[in-house]
């Protein structure tokens, strides 16, 4: 890379990145806040593992099983409205505690046949410890242990990423840790701590912009024009998804969990906490497109040193209009898939169309869609365009024409030179073999031999006559 052209990136991503060092420095929380009483989610209470030992098939009537409450519609005691018929068969799980100071201990837990969630001889539990109740209250079933299944699949994608990627798959991971850091020890705390979440969540995304891309693809300018782009492309984000969701009045506080928290913490500003759920929900695929895209103009510059920055634009504009067809369809059903079981209660709403779109809970849905999908949209260009203009400025690849034509008209200007040399070996070779009579030792130069070197051939044909005899 050229001095000026490092020095134009660095004036620029420097003082960037001092930026997000301070910014972390000021907004480090230094953990998560506490609150007062429970949560409501159960992660807060003291747990405790346990196993299956035993099942036993026993009538739902005989244990005193309650009915689950029936859905609108249909009556208690209806199997397909959950509720346990008269003689229906229930499940009775012996289940042992395996930890903690009542480690042997067990207790009964009854399954309807209607549960969600059924158990096998042998599974491993999480169970809940409430010390002040009962004794024979005092453990219940919280969670199933995930920890096998989890860890494996966890090493399986770690596996597969290190035999793909090799050297840059180990850094990808490690990269990948340190986003779940950032993510765990800064911006969660911070928002729950009070802070803006949308300048929480600018400065935890910029410090993991810059940790995964530079980790995973090198302190080079292809990954400074990357960076860049990505930075622009929040920026745009930032900008539209804070003027959409103020226009639409969306309050962000649409489900259970979101109002569970404002309950908990109620100086957490709930719309900031919508705009940094786009902004950090964008930032994984606006790497992926600008990456992609900058990699693309340096292998057409490889490919095509003399390539004018136009030139290369086109090209690499070629390969992002089908990339930014893939990314939008892919962002879309991303959030498709993660709002289905809501999507499944509109499909059967007798409302129209226009109604459940612009009612807030989609509303809010379509904006972060919209929104992310606008931001990637925009990076294509703009990344294409900074990667062909640095990559045209640079120096150094455009100097590899003139240095080989160069190098090809000293070859041509010696070219006599060389059939001169050539003639004079090939005279000595033919003394020695006796083919052709040697020239005479004044013998000057041929008509178009250059004057000093081929009034030296001859000498060296002599000297090469003299080492053969």
């Amino acid at each position: 890379m050229s001095r000026h052209l490092r020095k134009v990136i660095a004036a620029v991503l420097i003082p960037f990145s001092v930026a997000v060092a301070v910014g972390l420095a000021v907004l480090w929380p230094g953990g998560a806040p506490g609150h007062k009483g429970d949560s409501g989610l159960g992660f807060d209470r003291t747990t405790e593992s346990g196993r299956v030992v035993r099942i036993d098939q026993v009538r739902c009537a005989d244990v005193h099983a309650q009915p689950q409450q029936p859905p609108p519609g249909q009556q208690s005691g209806d199997p397909a409205a959950g509720g346990a018929a008269k003689d229906e068969m229930c499940e009775k799980a012996t289940i042992e505690v395996t930890s903690g100071k009542d480690k042997g201990r067990t207790f009964p837990e009854i399954v309807q046949p209607s549960a969600s969630r059924q158990y096998e001889k042998g599974q491993k539990l999480i169970l809940a410890y409430a010390p002040k109740a009962p004794k024979d209250l005092q453990y219940s079933v919280s969670d199933v242990d995930r920890e096998m299944p989890m860890a494996l699949l966890a090493g399986l994608f770690a596996l597969a990423v290190v035999a793909v990627g090799r050297l840059r798959g180990v850094f990808a991971l490690v990269a990948l840790a340190i986003s779940f850091g950032v993510l765990t020890l800064f911006i969660l705390p911070a928002i729950l701590a009070g802070s803006n979440p949308l300048v929480v969540a600018v400065v935890g995304g910029s410090t993991i912009m810059l940790v995964a891309l530079y980790m995973c693809h090198g302190l080079t300018a292809r990954t400074s024009v990357a960076v860049l782009g990505t930075l622009i492309s929040l920026l745009l984000i930032g900008l539209l998804g804070s003027l959409f969701i103020g226009w639409a009045h969306l309050t962000g506080n649409t489900d259970d969990q979101t109002g569970l928290v404002h309950g908990l913490y109620p100086d957490i500003e709930i719309q900031g906490l919508l705009l940094a759920g786009v902004i950090i929900g964008s930032l994984g695929v606006l790497d992926d497109v600008t990456v992609t895209q900058t990699s693309a103009v340096w292998e057409l510059k490889e490919a095509d040193p003399s390539a004018h920055w136009r030139t290369l634009y086109a090209a690499a504009m070629r390969i992002g209009r089908d990339h930014i067809a893939s990314v939008v369809n892919t962002l879309v059903l991303a959030y498709a898939g993660a709002a289905l079981p809501l999507l499944l209660l509109f499909s059967i709403a007798d409302s129209g169309v226009s109604t459940v779109a612009t009612s807030e809970i989609v509303a809010e849905e379509i904006v972060r869609t919209l929104v992310g999908s606008i931001g990637l949209v925009a990076s294509v260009p703009v990344t294409t365009l900074l990667a062909a203009l640095v990559v045209s400025a640079d120096r150094t690849p455009a100097s590899v024409p003139a240095a080989a034509s160069g190098r090809a008209g000293s070859a041509g200007g010696s070219g006599s030179a060389g059939g001169g040399r050539g003639a004079g070996a090939s005279v000595g070779r033919r003394a020695d073999g006796g083919a052709d009579p040697a020239p005479a030792p004044n013998a000057g130069p041929g008509p178009s031999a250059p004057a000093g070197r081929g009034a030296g051939l001859p000498g060296r044909g002599k000297g090469r006559r003299r080492r053969a005899k």
